[in-house]
């Protein structure tokens, strides 16, 4: 068991703040140990990306990174995915990567989604701003589609319909917490919203610094959460696919977004002075509504 203060605890505690329910108490033991692992592993990745990493280096130093190259974001990254590549074939130096290592052999996981998310994070490293949607699209396709796939391997459930289901909730998701995010992801020099919305609205860069949100962005953002709207609702029949718990699990999923979403709608779209968070009730009320099918 990590010790309280640990790089591996820290990571895993963050959890609690997600939009939506990581590894809930209502799932088999194993499908909750497993899921965590890959949470590890999501969560220590963006991290890294971030620059979020628990203060004093430990990372790095699980990582092999020499001190002088701790605080090199790309650095780190390839030293993280060379440390995921020994999950398969040796043993892994970061806990969570032991951690993970059980996971993939029981679940028979392959690379491919591990270092779809690496290689998201290695992006944001490189790209500040995207011109398309369609670029957002293609980002999302490597940040956050691969979360989906690897819940559906877990619990070994993936055909290729629902994939395809999951990855317009996978998306849908990475966008509503893009537009939670406006102003964090500024002050990182980051925009996810993209340049040719911006343009079609009147909305600058410099508008994006502001304390509130003016009315060319909130119209912005109004149409942003529309379309994530919408990818939502045409992937939440995945819910109704499955059975069981792992159906209770998939629909905090999609509530998980569809509350999001209705936060920023009641803050009016005034995402600057900090994320719209749903509360708990309205989070349950969404989880009933994606179980009767009306969402």
């Amino acid at each position: 068991m990590a010790r309280s203060g640990s790089p591996e605890r820290s990571t895993l505690d963050k959890a609690a703040g997600e939009n939506f329910p990581v590894a809930p108490f209502f799932l088999p033991r194993p499908w909750r140990d497993d899921l965590m692992a890959v949470y590890g592993f999501a969560r220590l990745v963006d991290d890294i990306g971030d620059g979020d990493l628990a203060p004093g280096g430990a990372d790095a130093r699980l990582l092999g990174v020499s001190p002088a190259d701790a605080e090199d974001r790309l650095v780190l990254l390839d030293a993280f995915e060379a440390d995921l590549r020994r999950v398969f074939d040796a043993t892994p130096r970061h806990p969570l990567l032991r951690r993970l290592q059980p996971t993939v052999r029981r679940r028979s996981l392959t690379p491919e989604p591990f270092l779809g998310l690496i290689a998201a994070n290695r992006q944001d490293q490189l790209v500040k701003r995207y011109e398309t949607y369609d670029d957002l699209l293609a980002y999302c396709e490597l940040s956050a589609n691969p979360v989906g796939r690897l819940v559906l391997a877990v619990t070994g459930t993936s055909t290729p319909e629902r994939i395809r289901l999951s990855d317009l909730i996978c998306t849908a998701l990475q966008i509503v917490e893009h537009l939670q995010d406006v102003a964090e992801d500024f002050g990182r020099d980051r925009i996810y919203l993209p340049a040719e919305d911006m343009k079609r609205f009147h909305v600058q860069e410099a508008d994006l610094a502001a304390k509130t949100t003016g009315a060319s962005a909130r119209a912005l953002v109004a149409y942003e959460v529309q379309r994530a709207r919408d990818l939502l609702n045409e992937g939440a029949p995945l819910v109704g696919s499955v059975h069981g718990r792992l159906k209770l699990l998939l629909a905090g999923f999609v509530a998980g977004g569809r509350a999001a979403i209705r936060a920023i709608v009641a803050a009016e779209y005034d995402v600057l002075p900090g994320p719209p968070k749903p509360g708990k009730v309205q989070l349950l009320r969404e989880v009933g509504v994606t179980l009767r099918g009306e969402g």
